[in-house]
């Protein structure tokens, strides 16, 4: 309750204080629009260490000399002068103590012992002091994979081979030193060299010094240029111009990425009341980029280092990235004897930072990655992989009822529990059959442990989860606790052994799932061998060994390969974000080898009883007839707990390569029963009002108005379930959004919505409201959710797509004109967009609009797109347009100028250059949608000829019984069949493989259906006669929608220019 009534003052005081301003700041402290930046240069002297003025100004007073005397003498005869000729490297450093103590001489008129001075010039002792602040912001720098650079007047000492280098060179990717180059700056060319060298244009670069004469030359030849004075005021400045915070540097960390922002005004108020720290700087805060699935940020307030997690933005499944388990567990394992970061606070007030957070102490220490510990002794690696073992061992011993832990989880049945759910995620993201990964299953399956010691576990307890003392081979603090649970240890300790058993091939440079011992001698590096890692946990917890560990390191094989073949699945379907997604998901099938290998060597028999087998096979009930391919539909995963997994085959063989149902009654019976109820409601409430439906769209009187049946037969279908059947399950795996059908099951119930133009909206199924709604599910952040996707998917808004440009041939969208730019916190846009369907609705409120965002980079990462609502001022609807005299009204198409429209930054959607990425998410599903539908249609117009030829007389005999009547109508019948074959084939390849694999059958899709369309309703409209053109029949109306779509989402010759392309590489790499 305490807390609670503090959770709401400091609300209540954020409200007071943060809220009323008229902006917010973000933690990532982003300029409006900053400059591209390529690198950044630094001066030495004067900037990362001190200026050697203060030595000067010291020997000036003990000799008695006005000030600057050595300024004068360092500039004395310019570039002929001595210390010009030292700093370029033309005489040794003996040779300029000589010259320069005779020239000193002469301006000073007696002689002065300059030995001491010049003495502390050439060593580094002279300048001990390295200014932390600007090292941090070099580091801050690279960690953006911005280049950094060094560019010094510098000289030789005495040996002639070293220079005075008191900062450590692996701070820049380049060193520029003066003497070197036999250039010293203000000369321009110092620059130039080091422009060459990073290979970046002037304009990309920011250069510091703290002379103005070389940041005269430096500006002149186009960088930025920042007058250091102190290095506070050299970071603050610097700050600005990169747009991101470099004030101070926490290893591992990045400046905090704009989907992840969190407001600085919440959070210092925040730490202010919470946590009783205050200071009149706003916090630094960093964003953690190693492994994180709950964003983790560095935090640097008060002079306090501080680590803040918490849950993503966006809808989460309920027991998903539970950061109050997370605090909860720390929290009471630190008075066990277990080493964690001090837990300082827990907020679960949403409106401060978006989501609950915690806050812990920062520990300082180190984090190895490296299993094989490079660069440390034989006893220092032991002693490491001990201290690991040792703090395993604690969190095993956790007395949890004293720790009052005892609900923190269930007890028993933990290692079958995980083995459900691990072939559940294997079976919902399988694209390939591995045979390996089959028969681990079932091995593993088979040896259960019957009886499990139920302690807590971390759950990924790993060498690379834990800090080091920055000094000692001790752990100070273990982290990530985000799996941890009440379960069997066992399984703990087999996850932090995975390392012995990898093959040492595996790419561990940019996997680190897959970091390898094998094939390393560890007695020699000192590392602990598996039994012996293995003999100190029993030894430390006092348990007898198990005499088998294999079924445990198999189950942690077999939960790896399910994890890897998740990320390839996302891959295929463009949701993966990871550069090294589809390496990982391709070593699925090597990962299960390695555990197939282990159980074939493993001596543990398997248990009397082992129940239900998992399979593929899944009941002996078949519901139809299956065709099977190369590719396996993903299986149907039973989700009482039982562990078997349906497939509706009722085929002999245990696994079925790819199962494409090619009727309704081979879907699985949930599918079958949305399909009878849409096509029951289609046939007795929709198709009999057509006419009325099309009437009332005719006259005048009506035009862009919504007939009130509409909306009665929307509310009938939401309260039969029959909503939102379009979002498939890849976009939507948990089932928030809608009943989570496969593009291939909505495909034929997409087919009967096509009967008839009005029905897809009846279901909320009609375009371009899914596609858009399928961004948004995909890219859209969760206020973008709240506000728009909600009330779309509710059916109470429609919406518009715009990118089609009539200036410009919008099938190629990289001559889209249309500009987005970036202006304060928001977005200005400018353009002129036609055929933006669906705008002339009184109901649409949401354009997504797909402009330039930048003219620079390639060509595919310029365009961006973002939400704008239709009542934004500078919106102009121009006219509504015909489509071959229809203006399809209340839907239309209309012609619009967008001028000076002005929109929150916040309503880009996924981030400026992903226009391109959006946009192929987004044409996949719905070229499926269109060309279902339009087999619909093409289903509707044939049965209207048949109807028509059959009674119908002329010559003497009915149509029906014209050689020519019957040739059309067999040639429609195979038409159709043929086409409804190829997308039901690109639906499947969507569901299996992923859209981009699909790219070439959704290529086909679109160029053949709406060509059969066409040919099937202009053979409908021959047979009827001038019935056919006129409106008592929907002939002339399905016409031009198949016309039409010819050329929507790009025109014929675009699509087939893309199927030769991928025919002739498939052809070309057979002949490798």
């Amino acid at each position: 309750m305490l807390s609670m009534l503090r959770t709401r003052t400091i609300g209540r005081h954020i409200c007071r204080r943060s809220f009323v301003a008229a902006a917010d700041n973000s933690t990532s402290s982003r300029n409006d629009k900053p400059l591209k930046t390529g690198a950044v240069i630094f001066d030495m002297g004067g900037v990362i260490v001190p200026s050697p003025g203060h030595l000067f100004t010291e020997y000036e007073s003990r000799f008695d000399l006005p000030h600057g005397t050595f300024l004068k003498m360092i500039k004395y005869n310019g570039q002929d002068g001595t210390w010009a000729k030292l700093e370029r490297g033309e005489i040794s450093w003996n040779e300029f103590c000589r010259s320069f103590s005779d020239e000193f001489a002469e301006v000073a008129g007696r002689k002065i012992d300059l030995h001491p001075m010049l003495q502390h010039l050439e060593t580094s002792d002279g300048n001990p002091v390295i200014y932390k602040e600007i090292v941090d912001a070099i580091k801050c720098i690279r960690a953006e994979g911005i280049q950094t650079a060094l560019l010094t007047n510098n000289w030789f000492d005495k040996t002639g081979k070293n220079t005075f280098m008191p900062v450590d060179r692996n701070l820049f990717n380049v060193v520029v030193e003066s003497c070197k180059i036999n250039i010293r700056k203000p000369d321009p060319r110092a620059f130039t060299v080091t422009l060459e060298k990073l290979e970046v244009r002037p304009e990309e670069v920011i250069f510091l010094d703290d002379l103005g004469m070389n940041l005269k030359v430096a500006k002149e030849l186009g960088l930025r240029t920042i007058k250091v004075t102190s290095p506070v005021q050299a970071t603050s400045d610097l700050s600005k111009e990169l747009g991101f915070d470099v004030r101070y540097y926490a290893d591992g960390t990045t400046s905090v990425p704009k989907n992840l922002e969190i407001s600085s005004k919440n959070l210092k108020s925040y730490l202010n009341w919470a946590l009783k720290i205050h200071s009149k700087e706003d916090p630094v805060v960093r964003c953690y980029a190693h492994g994180q699935s709950n964003p983790t940020y560095f935090i640097r307030y008060g002079g306090k280092n501080m680590v803040l997690r918490k849950k993503p933005p966006g809808k989460l499944l309920p027991s998903a990235h539970a950061i109050e388990r997370e605090y909860r567990v720390m929290k009471a394992v630190q008075a066990h004897g277990v080493p964690v970061p001090k837990m300082l606070d827990l907020c679960k007030d949403e409106s401060l930072l978006g989501t609950p957070f915690f806050v812990m102490e920062h520990v300082e220490g180190r984090l190895f990655k490296d299993l094989k510990l490079s660069g440390m002794s034989h006893d220092e690696r032991r002693a490491v992989y001990s201290s690991m073992c040792e703090t395993l061992a604690r969190i095993h011993s956790v007395d949890i009822n004293k720790a009052e832990l005892a609900d923190y989880g269930k007890q028993g049945s933990y290692m079958k529990r995980n083995f459900i759910h691990w072939t559940k995620q294997y079976e919902a993201s399988k694209t390939h059959e591995i045979a390996s990964m089959d028969k681990l299953r079932d091995w593993l399956q088979q040896r259960i442990p019957q009886h499990e010691k139920c302690t807590l576990i971390h759950g990924d307890y790993r060498l690379d989860n834990l800090i080091y003392h920055p000094t000692k081979p001790e752990v100070v603090a273990v982290i990530d606790w985000e799996l941890s649970t009440l379960g069997d240890p066992i399984s703990d300790l087999a996850n932090n052994c995975f390392c012995y058993y990898l093959d040492d091939h595996f790419p561990s440079e940019t996997l680190q799932m897959f970091v390898s011992l094998s094939g390393h001698d560890v007695a020699e590096l000192g590392i602990p061998s598996f039994n012996e890692y293995i003999s100190q946990y029993y030894k430390l917890l006092r348990m007898a060994p198990e005499a088998d560990l294999s079924f445990y390191m198999c189950f942690v094989f077999y939960r790896i390969a399910s994890i890897a073949q998740g990320i390839y699945k996302r891959f295929l379907i463009g949701q993966a974000s990871s550069p090294s997604a589809e390496a990982t998901g391709l070593l699925a099938s090597t990962v299960a080898d390695i555990g197939w290998k282990i159980a074939c060597n493993s001596e543990i028999p398997p248990n009397p009883t082992t129940g239900e087998m998992v399979n593929s096979q899944g009941s002996n009930r078949g519901y139809c007839t299956l065709s099977s391919t190369r590719r396996r539909t993903p299986s149907r995963v039973e989700a009482k707990g039982s562990l078997n997994v349906q497939n509706y085959s009722t085929s002999k063989e245990r696994d079925i390569p790819g199962c494409l149902p090619l009727s309704v009654s081979a879907l699985s019976p949930r599918a079958q029963d949305y399909y009878k109820k849409v096509k029951e409601l289609i046939c007795k409430e929709i198709i009999p009002r057509e006419k009325e439906f099309y009437d009332f769209a005719v006259n005048p009187d009506n035009k862009w108005k919504i007939h009130p049946v509409l909306e009665e037969l929307k509310e009938k279908a939401k309260s039969q379930g029959l909503w939102n059947l379009f979002l498939p399950v890849d976009s939507d795996p948990e089932g928030m959004w809608g009943p989570q059908l496969t593009n291939v099951e909505y495909a034929y119930i997409c087919e009967e919505m096509g009967r008839c133009p009005v029905s897809p909206e009846v279901f909320n199924c009609s375009a371009p409201d899914t596609g858009n709604m399928e961004v948004l599910v995909r890219y859209g952040t969760e206020e973008q959710k709240q506000r728009w996707l909600i009330p779309l998917m509710e059916g109470k808004i429609r919406s518009c797509f715009g990118m089609t440009e009539p200036d410009v041939a919008s099938s190629d969208a990289t001559n889209i004109q249309a500009e987005i730019k970036h202006e304060g916190n928001e977005y200005v846009i400018n353009g002129h967009k036609w055929w933006t369907s669906g705008a002339m609705d009184p109901r649409c409120k949401l354009c997504i609009f797909m402009g330039k965002t930048s003219s620079d980079g390639h060509i595919y990462k310029q365009q961006s797109m973002i939400l704008v609502p239709m009542d934004t001022p500078g919106i102009k609807i121009i006219r509504p347009l015909t489509v071959f005299g229809y203006d399809e009204s209340p839907h239309g198409h209309a012609d619009i100028l967008f001028e000076n429209v002005r929109v929150p930054e916040s309503n880009l959607l996924l981030g400026e250059g992903c226009g391109f990425e959006i946009a192929q998410g987004r044409l996949g599903p719905g070229r499926v949608h269109h060309c279902m539908r339009l087999i619909g249609l093409a289903e509707r117009a044939l049965q209207i000829m048949v109807d028509r030829v059959q009674n119908r007389v002329a010559f003497g005999k009915p149509l029906s019984e014209q050689g020519s009547i019957q040739q059309d109508i067999a040639r429609s019948r195979i038409e159709i069949d043929q086409c409804r074959l190829l997308v039901l084939k690109a639906a499947h390849m969507m569901d299996t493989v992923g859209n981009k694999v699909a790219a070439p059958d959704l290529a086909m899709i679109k160029v053949a259906v709406p060509n059969m369309a066409q040919t099937v309703i202009d053979r409908a409209i021959q047979s009827c006669g001038a019935l056919g053109v006129s409106q008592d029949v929907p002939l002339a109306l399905y016409f031009t929608m198949a016309r039409s779509i010819r050329l929507a989402d790009g025109p014929d010759e675009v699509h087939l220019k893309a199927i030769f392309k991928m025919e002739r590489r498939t052809q070309n790499m057979a002949k490798l």
